[in-house]
């Protein structure tokens, strides 16, 4: 009943006269970013929360890979996966480029006041005992899944941006921002650019990659199956990437003692890093750029901060391939990584922890995507 319910509620697709009552734009990107809502956004969060923290190499990250699957469907998005397998590697097996801590690997210098962070291991430090139990199942090695759809261009369909974030989580929570906040991100432009009144000149894919929190093999697994099938029929040329991986909480610096303000702060923004040590780094800072430009244009409340310490998530694999960037809620090396985000990896990243401001940046990530991806792509609007 759980899951019917939750599908419900982001199944409830916008009306097909939706197009009849928006105001005239002569602006159709313009158009396309007022389809955004926070409430279908928080939905669809709610939804990938009732499959608890979704790691990987469990059943319930296999229902929740169904469960996107049949969303992004039912928005009329033709899928597909990629099929891989994991085998956790050895102690002393790096986790590759694109994963470090530290200014070497491109996660930049930690300063200020730094809170403790890590993955949550204790099942015992959930109190909610009905989300314990579905948190329980253990990961074991074996076959691995994951799945994308595809918006088809009209006049350059052998030309493709990917625009992705990672279904998968862990630390015994719901993993609603990490990354729940990112993949019903990428849900909701998914929805909006497969709408029948909408067509792009250029290709777009909507990536939700797996097992990106044990070192980002699910984009590796689409690199080494694809990457050489480019500029054929069934591999578009990648034009650039744009992930999305924690998009709420912005809430500042911890305080001496360790604790974070329960209220957003008033710098709050939508951080969008590339990688200045990556081969692509003059591409992806141009890419960054034209995302800060759509923010400015179409965002309603949140500004961006371009950086160039993008780590740790599952643009890494792509970085000296493409123009490769990445948005989140703080800068991951220097903030995320002195504990600006209680809830990393932790018990309490649940749907209920976060606000209406909080819920609110994320959509404001959206909206800066939506507004440079459908530029971008040359998105325009049938009437």
């Amino acid at each position: 009943m759980k899951i019917a319910f939750a599908a419900c509620l982001v199944l409830g697709l916008f009306a097909p006269t939706l197009a009849d009552q928006e105001p005239a734009s002569s602006d159709p990107i313009a158009v396309l970013v007022g389809r955004l809502d926070v409430g279908q956004y928080k939905a669809t969060i709610k939804g990938l929360t009732q499959f608890g923290d979704r790691r990987q190499g469990t059943d319930r990250n296999r229902a929740a890979v169904d469960w996107i699957e049949g969303q992004l469907k039912a928005y009329g998005c033709p899928t597909g996966r990629i099929r891989y397998e994991y085998k956790t590697p050895a102690p002393n097996q790096g986790r590759g480029r694109g994963r470090g801590e530290n200014e070497a690997q491109g996660g930049g210098r930690l300063r200020g006041i730094r809170a403790r962070t890590g993955v949550n291991t204790d099942p015992m430090k959930q109190p909610d005992e009905t989300l314990r139990a579905l948190n329980m199942q253990p990961a074991v090695d074996g076959p691995r899944e994951e799945v994308y759809c595809t918006k088809l261009g009209t006049t350059h369909a052998d030309e493709m941006y990917i625009v992705s974030g990672h279904m998968d989580g862990h630390g015994w929570g719901e993993a609603a921002n990490d990354d729940g906040s990112g993949t019903a991100l990428v849900m909701e432009l998914a929805r909006i650019l497969s709408s029948s009144d909408v067509q792009t000149e250029r290709t777009i894919r909507f990536a939700l990659w797996n097992n990106e929190e044990t070192g980002t093999n699910g984009a590796r697994a689409y690199i080494e199956q694809r990457q050489a099938l480019q500029g054929t029929r069934d591999e578009p040329k990648w034009l650039g990437l744009i992930q999305h991986d924690m998009m709420l909480f912005d809430h500042g610096m911890p305080r001496p003692d360790g604790t974070v303000s329960k209220e957003q702060r008033p710098e709050a923004d939508v951080n969008i890093e590339f990688q200045s040590n990556s081969k692509m780094a003059a591409e992806s800072q141009k890419l960054a750029w034209v995302l800060e430009a759509a923010n400015q244009k179409y965002a309603s409340d949140y500004p961006a901060r371009v950086g160039r310490h993008m780590t740790n998530t599952d643009s890494g694999p792509f970085q000296d391939l493409i123009p490769a960037i990445s948005l989140r809620e703080n800068e991951r090396g220097t903030e995320i990584g002195a504990g600006w985000d209680p809830q990393w990896h932790q018990p309490t990243d649940l749907y209920a922890t976060y606000n209406d401001k909080d819920f609110l940046l994320g959509l404001n990530a959206a909206q800066t995507t939506l507004g440079a991806v459908a530029q971008l792509a040359g998105a325009s609007l049938r009437r």
